[in-house]
């Protein structure tokens, strides 16, 4: 079963203008600053790009980034970034990680608590930025969180612990223990007061947006797959790609679980207002199994993304097993459930296709078309990836 909507923005590029790449630039030159800063991998798939029937494939592949295995690092470092430049009276665009972790910033700073709630990825972004700053932070995450993301969060020196909420509630006391303690939340679920940081969470990821790009050089994509949750990811990278190509923008089709499908919900609907999942949200793909989405990233979706899909847990396994088992030469990448939903979907749709010729159709999928798919996490939970893929990550990073 999948479900899948047209919704179509205006293509206005006002909303874009804090995404656009000027403003993406301040981020990226934010971020190097870090020593841990490297581009990650753009990796072209020719043989899987053949088995499709497509011109070309290329999956940015952010396990690699600042070794941390998941992209969400970026939007939490550039928030925090952000926090701490209205302390320092230091504008972002010139800060520093040195700036930051100067003895005279010590001196202003004092200790910080920096405070989120997470499936895994978004969490452990944020106790690494705090703890590289030498400042603290708590996390609160859902139940049934895999242990082994826990642990990753722990080891940062964390206050970190699995809770007996959903998602959306764990959110909700995080941003009531940042009240109550006085605690600075980073979180990229907006609420009415608190839209600046979300924004810059979503400023945050436009790094891996252009990085992407200047690697693709002059071979434009026709067709972007972007997995969403609350959804902050898919609205910045769709606002900066719709900036940066204007007229020649790229196909965006925003993918989600069957089970946590609030903006396609959404966006079916069609009626102003956010709709949100309330029933509970079992999937593997627990990096997107989000009830609520976020208002500034659904106004970036509103305008510039095309397509809304839906999707089983088998569609982001089938990419999981792609990537961890190549065609002919293409490179190995190293998914998890929720980095290989974009990838899988297309897969599944193009291979599948008598079942969805109508959505490919609608897509417009053909042998001329290039696709950009970005895996957003690598083996988070490795257990599960061995038991989907029959391949231990350890062994495939040998490879």
């Amino acid at each position: 079963m999948v479900r899948f909507a047209a919704h179509k923005g205006s293509m206005d590029l006002t909303l874009a203008k804090e995404y656009s790449h000027s403003s993406a630039c301040i981020v990226r030159n934010f971020h190097r600053t870090f020593p841990e800063y490297s581009e990650t991998p753009l990796v072209r798939l020719p043989a899987l790009a053949s088995e499709l029937h497509i011109k070309a494939l290329y999956v940015k592949d952010e396990s690699r980034r600042f070794g941390l295995n998941a992209f969400k690092v970026l939007g939490g470092s550039y928030a925090i970034g952000n926090y701490i430049s209205s302390l320092l009276g230091i504008d972002i665009s010139s800060l520093t990680f040195f700036d930051m972790t100067s003895p005279d910033a010590a001196a202003a700073l004092g200790e910080k608590t920096f405070i989120t709630a997470t499936d895994g990825n978004h969490g452990r972004g944020v106790a690494w930025t705090a703890n590289r700053l030498g400042q603290k932070s708590v996390v609160y995450m859902p139940r049934g969180t895999a242990r082994e993301r826990l642990d990753n969060i722990l080891l940062l020196g964390s206050d970190a612990s699995i809770t007996d909420l959903s998602y959306d509630d764990a959110v909700r006391k995080a941003a009531q223990d940042a009240e109550k303690h006085g605690w600075i939340l980073i979180q990229d679920t907006s609420a009415k007061g608190y839209e600046a940081v979300p924004q810059h969470i979503m400023q945050g990821y436009t790094t891996m947006a252009l990085e992407a790009v200047e690697q693709l050089k002059e071979d434009i994509p026709t067709h972007v797959f972007l997995q969403a949750g609350v959804g902050s990811m898919a609205g910045a990278v769709s606002a900066f790609l719709a900036d940066y190509y204007k007229e020649k923008k790229p196909v965006i089709t925003i993918v989600e679980p069957l089970s946590a499908d609030c903006l396609y919900q959404t966006a079916a609907a069609n009626d102003g207002l956010l709709h949100s999942v309330t029933e509970e949200m079992g999937t593997i793909m627990a990096g997107l199994a989000c009830g609520e989405p976020c208002r500034e990233a659904w106004d970036l979706l509103n305008q510039y993304a095309d397509f809304y899909v839906a999707v089983p847990d088998s569609f982001a396994a089938s990419g999981m097993t792609r990537l961890a088992h190549p065609l002919g030469k293409d490179q190995i990448i190293i998914s998890g459930e929720s980095g290989a939903a974009g990838i899988g979907t297309l897969i599944e749709l193009l291979t599948h296709s008598p079942e969805y010729s109508d959505i490919i159709r609608r897509l417009g999928l053909d042998s001329e078309s290039t696709v950009l798919c970005i895996s957003t996490e690598g083996a988070t939970d490795r257990a599960n990836y061995e038991h989907i893929t029959g391949l231990s990550p350890e062994n495939l990073m040998k490879k």
